[in-house]
Formats: structure tokens, sequence, C-alpha cells
């Protein structure tokens, strides 16, 4: 499969800008493209405004801005789009008869294997698909706005779209760090599906006179745990566009519940804004009223939406979660108020709805989430971690559904390769740190050694598996996610590998095999470099140290894994040398974290021999001095201990280890001013 490389926006408004932003970002070529050269201008006006401000932020560098911008191509007239273009996004105004015209001209220009894709929030992917003449590479997708921020589109086949076109474009948009869901080509697709009538259900309660717009935010802001009301986000995006919203779904699904309200309407015709005061008081009645009127609608919906298999009830949530911000999404949120609350919310909605009551609603049981995917192809079982909200994180039901999957593809004898991949831009960014704190609190440390113990069966399960085991660690891995790669025989990187242990400066040190699988595949000053002071390390860096196995392009991943599968499991995967003993962090690591020096360094004092002034030399320094001393001093004893024990015996020290890491007063600090966003206040103690 050839990777998308190539891409062209057609529209420089504020989403083609936004779009073509976030694509020269991720180092794609990007041509924007309008019908004229000061629409074209206003685009990289737009783009340099936004760019200015990330970096006054500090989000980017002079430099970088620079590089992005140099990969943005302004092209006047859809005509002179490049013929070899891999994928063309068009986003003009979302009307049918502007997109078919944008269509006819791009089918005749774009070389063949082009890739055609319109970003649509509502039109009808198949009828474009027909306007576009090519049927089989055309594909819908629904960015969400502001789409160099937020991390969701919506990927939307045709019913002819390719098997290739679909791997190609979500490829792209996995480049882009987006959390993709891909959904049938229905009404509103997923999340507007039960975002838009939930706009229009606050404006019906204001038109019954429930209460203010202030008071209906309030409540809805309480109810969905959110940050904005549904009266605040129409003006933040413009009341004419939830109008024109709600009366396309209303026309499309024949639902006269979601004809736009009478003051939307007149509001839109005076081209006003929603008035939002600072009167959030309402009765105990109304506050019940407007909670379950918004609650049962998206309830509802969202239960016609697993109804009609546009997607999987986990990605519903995920939509509301990553695509709009809520805490938690409608069947998590279900789950959380009672089932049979919910259910009851969701009844009396479709009743005054005149809607019929979803099959997903007629249970009593709470809804069970499926995190791990697996799919299997010419001997190779690919389990994706799909919980891309939460960075894939693990946690106890994450690491359960994975031992699951890993224990049905070593049991299948027409399995020879195992691969292990992360949906979203990350491989697996650590353990639930929450669930540290909690259990910390509650003082029931055995729940933290159970799950610590069980993920350390579940990577021996990888480690001695009879199976080749590939960590596909094509972005950022963190913590647990990083020793779950390293239980693998191979980890794949690419350019957006990076790799970190953070521990010890949040209190603890790495006890899912970290202080051993690095010090046995990278040698022991290097794991002292990687592990102590939690540095960053990109590709190069993690390839030098051999924590990568096979530095590769995007374009060769699927091949290297073919690779792979024919050489089988490797002689001999603890080396205990780096793979690059020539490269600089590897030399430095040689010399600075030697065995004569780690107790000065351990007592944040510098080496003989080093200058304390030297850039590399003050970075240990001032990491060291960021860490909680007494996990510090753990993980330095465990990362020697790699050098006289077997394994198993260095992997059954670390579980006897952390009783008295989390009952130090620093790991509870450490891991609240990480979930809390502030700097810890270590006390040795």
């Amino acid at each position: 499969m050839q990777p998308v490389q190539s891409v062209a926006i057609i529209g420089a408004g504020n989403m083609g800008s936004g779009i073509a932003q976030k694509t020269a970002q991720e180092e794609f070529d990007v041509q924007m493209v309008d019908r004229e050269a000061q629409w074209v201008e206003r685009g990289q006006s737009i783009i340099a405004n936004f760019l200015s401000e990330a970096v006054e932020r500090r989000i980017f560098s002079p430099q970088k801005v620079e590089e992005i911008q140099g990969r943005i191509t302004g092209v006047v007239g859809t005509e002179n789009t490049s013929p070899d273009t891999d994928l063309v996004i068009e986003a003009v105004f979302e009307d049918f008869d502007i997109k078919t015209e944008v269509f006819n001209a791009l089918n005749k220009v774009c070389g063949d294997k082009t890739i055609l894709a319109s970003n649509t929030s509502s039109l009808s992917v198949n009828k474009l698909a027909e306007a576009s003449g090519r049927t089989d590479r055309f594909v819908g997708l629904h960015f969400f706005y502001h789409p160099a921020k937020n991390r969701l589109v919506e990927v939307i086949p045709g019913i002819n779209t390719s098997k290739s076109t679909i791997e190609r474009t979500v490829q792209y948009c996995k480049g882009l760090g987006k959390v993709v869901i891909i959904c049938k080509d229905r009404p509103g697709f997923v999340v507007n599906r039960f975002f838009v009538p939930w706009l229009n259900e606050a404006c019906l309660l204001l038109q019954e006179g429930i209460a203010t717009t202030a008071a209906i935010d309030y409540v809805a802001m309480k109810a969905f745990n959110i940050g904005m009301g549904p009266f605040a986000l129409m003006n933040l995006t413009g009341p004419p566009i939830a109008l024109h919203s709600t009366d396309y779904l209303a026309s499309q699904l024949d639902t006269p519940r979601y004809v736009g309200s009478e003051n939307l309407r007149e509001l839109v015709s005076k081209g006003e804004m929603w008035a939002i005061g600072d009167d959030v008081e309402c009765s105990k009645e109304a506050s019940e009223i407007i909670r379950t009127r918004l609650m049962g609608q998206v309830f509802a919906v969202a239960g016609q939406i697993v109804d009609e298999e546009i997607c999987s009830l986990e990605d519903v949530d995920r939509g509301a979660k990553v695509g709009l911000r809520w805490a938690r999404g409608p069947f998590e949120l279900a789950n959380r108020v009672g089932i049979n609350i919910a259910k009851s919310m969701a009844e009396n909605f479709c009743e005054l709805a005149n809607l019929a009551i979803p099959k997903v609603w007629k249970r009593d049981e709470k809804f069970k989430f499926n995190y791990v995917d697996t799919s299997i192809s010419n001997g190779i079982s690919t389990i994706t971690i799909n919980r891309p909200e939460a960075m894939n994180a693990l946690n106890e039901i994450v690491v359960k559904q994975l031992e699951l999957a890993i224990d049905k593809a070593n049991s299948d004898d027409s399995i020879h390769t195992i691969v292990l991949d992360g949906a979203g831009k990350a491989f697996v960014a650590g353990a639930d740190v929450k669930f540290f704190v909690d259990n910390i609190r509650s003082d029931t440390f055995s729940k933290i050694y159970d799950f610590t113990a069980h993920g350390h069966a579940v990577q021996d399960k990888l480690e001695n598996s009879g199976k080749t085991t590939v960590a596909l660690t094509t972005g950022l891995a963190l913590g647990g996610g990083l020793e779950l790669a390293l239980a693998c025989d191979y980890r794949i990187g690419t350019r957006k590998t990076q790799f970190r242990f953070p521990e010890t400066s949040i209190g603890i040190y790495p006890g899912l095999g970290g202080t051993q699988r690095t010090a046995r595949i990278c040698g022991i000053p290097s794991a002292r470099w990687a592990v102590l002071s939690g540095n960053f390390m990109d590709a190069q860096t993690a390839t030098d140290l051999g924590l990568v196995s096979h530095l590769v392009d995007v374009s060769n991943v699927n091949s290297t894994i073919d690779e792979i599968a024919q050489i089988g499991k490797p002689a001999n995967k603890y080396l205990g040398i780096p793979n690059n003993s020539d490269s600089k962090v590897a030399k430095f690591a040689s010399a600075f974290y030697s065995d004569e020096n780690i107790e000065t360094i351990l007592a944040g004092n510098c080496p003989a021999g080093f200058d304390s002034e030297d850039r590399n030399v003050s970075k240990q320094l001032r990491s060291i001095s960021r860490t909680a001393p007494i996990a510090l001093k753990v993980a330095a004893d465990l990362i020697d201990k790699s050098s006289s024990t077997n394994l198993s015996e260095g992997l059954e020290c670390e579980l006897k280890s952390l009783e008295h890491i989390f009952s130090t007063a620093d790991a509870l600090e450490g891991l609240s001013a990480l979930i809390e966003g502030r700097k810890p206040a270590y006390q040795n103690k």
C-alpha cells in the first residue's frame, strides 16, 4: 500500500486552512487551493497568525514555523491542482452543487491513483461519490473545528469505496495524530447525529419557558461535566450552523422534533447571538426537566446510532469525548447515572419525539466496552489497543482484554506473528495514574500489586510466546507502554516515535520490567540514562540504544512487519550493549552514568571530570534534581540487579519493591501532582 504523502486542500477558508496547516505540521506536502489569489493569500494569513500565536506560546520555534509554511504551496484554481497528488480534500461551502462542481474539475485533472475526499458534516457521501466520477477512490471526511487542535475525524466510506482507499485515508488521518472513527454514511454520521438535536432541544426548553439560557447552560454543564453549555457553544460556532444542521437532520431522518426551533430561527434571521446572562438559578423541578430532556435525547439517539450499526458504542463515546471534549460519552454516562434511570430518560424522549425505542436500551445491565481489537491477515495477528481518547493508557480492563487477545493468538496455530499496535498518535502512554492515586489514598495497595503483577503475567506471554512478537511503536510510548513494547521481540519505529520513562519524576519507578529489560537490551549505563533522569528519546536515539529495533519510513512499516515475520524470533534479544555504541548518547551515557559516578549523581552532584555548566551535563543534573529521591535510589538499585540476576529474578525484584515505593509520601505527591498539573514537592519520605 503506497501511503499518502502529497495532499491538496480545496478551499482556503477557516476549515480548509486549518486542515492544510495540520497536514503541513505533520510533514506532508500540501497544496492550498482556492478560486482567486486573494482567498489563497487569506488562507495563508490565517495560518501565519495561528502559527505566530503558537510561537508566542512556545509550542513551535520560529524555525519550525518556517518549515511548516514551507510545505504549503498556494495554488489558484482547482484545475491547477497537481495531477499526481495522492489525496485531495474538498473543504468548500456545505452545498452539494458547489461540491459537485469541484469534483468534476478534480476528476479531469487528477491522476488515476488520486483519492478524492469531501470534508462534510452532513451531506450524503454516496451521492457525492457518484458525482465525483470515481466512486472507488472517494471517501467522506468530517474534521472537527479547529482541525489543527481537535483530534477527532470521522471517516465515511461510500458503498463502493475500495479497501485500499479506506486504508490509505485512515493512515493519513493517523499521520495527523487524529483519533479516527470509521462510520456508515448516515445523516449526521456519529457526533452530529446526537449533538445537533441536543442543541435544538436546549432551544425548545428555552422556548417553552422552562428556564433562562444561562440556567439551561448551567444545568447542562453539570449534567454532562462539560465546560460550555449548548447556548454558549452555539454562539461559538454560530447559530446559523446549528439551524442549518438541525433542519437538515429533520429532513433526512424524517424527524419533526429536530426542525429548528422558532426562537433559533428568529435569532438567525436577525443575525443575533444568544444573550446569556448570569442568572443560572432555576427550580429543582426545572433543573430536573432540563437534565432529563437533554440526557434522554442523547441516550436515545446514541442508541439509534448503535442500532443502525453506524459505528460501535465505543466509537460513539469516543466521538463525544474527543470531538466534543465531554468528560464521558453517552454510554459511559448512562452507566454512571444508572442503566434503569438512563433507559427511562431515553424512553421518555422517544415518546416525546415519536421515535421507536432503540433495541440497545432493552437491557437492565450496564454497558461493557471493548478496548482491544484484533485483525488477522496472512498469519499475522494485529492486536490494537483502541483507547485513543486516553492515549491507550493501561487500566485493569485494558490489560485483561489484552491478555485474552494474546492468549487467543498464542493458541492459534495459523498465526506465526503477533503485532501490538495503539490507535491514535500513541502506542501506549503509560498506565492509568488515577488508579494508583485512588488506591494509595484508600490504603488498598493490594490492588496496585495485583494490577502490576497481572501486567507482568501478560508481558510474560509476549516474552515467552512461540510466535514472533512485534510492537508497532510508531508514536508515543511512555512508562508502562514502553515497558510493554520491550517485552516484544522487536519494536518498529518511525520518525514520530518518542520514548520516555517518566516514573522517577512522579515518585515511583518503572515497575513493569523497565529497570530490567532496558538494562538487558542496551546495558546498565544507557538504562540509567533512560530511566533515572527520564530523558525523552526521539526515534534515532531509541534506535541507537537498541530500544527501537527497526527504524523505518512510514511507507515501509507494513513491509517491515512482513520481513520480520519471515525472519522469525531473534537469536538473542538481550545484547546488553547499545545498538550504536558510537552514538553521542551512548558515549555520554557510558561515561557519565558509569559505576564509579553513580553514587555522586544520586547525591545530586556533578561527577569528577565533568563540567556542570556543560549543556548535556547540566540537563542530566537538573532532571535528577526533579526526581523523587527514594524512587531514584530504588530504580538505580533495580537496574544494578540486572547484572546479577536472570530476567525472571529481576522482574520479581521489581514486584517486591512495589509496596515500599507506594507507601512513600513522595509517591502520592508525585502521582497527584501529575493529575493536578502542578510541580511536585518531594520531601524524601
